[in-house]
């Protein structure tokens, strides 16, 4: 029996992906999101660690997307852009 690895794989690589992806919020919420999803299913795999590594990178990278969102709101509704 053949057992896919794809979503541990996937999450590895949103994950990374995450990382820089926080600077554009826009790009960052879905790239992370999809990661951390991934991440999860990817923990029941035979490759536990990648999905592990790339949960936690995709935690990472949305709590990175969720602090630049709040910090370019505030930035925004204060009139402290440039």
């Amino acid at each position: 029996m053949i057992k896919h690895n794809g979503k541990a794989t996937a999450s590895l690589v949103l994950g990374i992906i995450g990382l820089i992806a926080w600077l554009l919020p826009l790009v960052g919420y879905p790239v992370t999101i999809v990661g951390v999803v991934m991440g999860a299913f990817g923990i029941k795999s035979e490759k536990k660690s990648f999905g592990t590594a790339g949960l936690i990178m995709s935690i990472i990278g949305l709590v990175l997307t969720v602090a630049n969102s709040a910090i370019g709101a505030y930035m925004g509704a204060t009139g402290q852009f440039f």
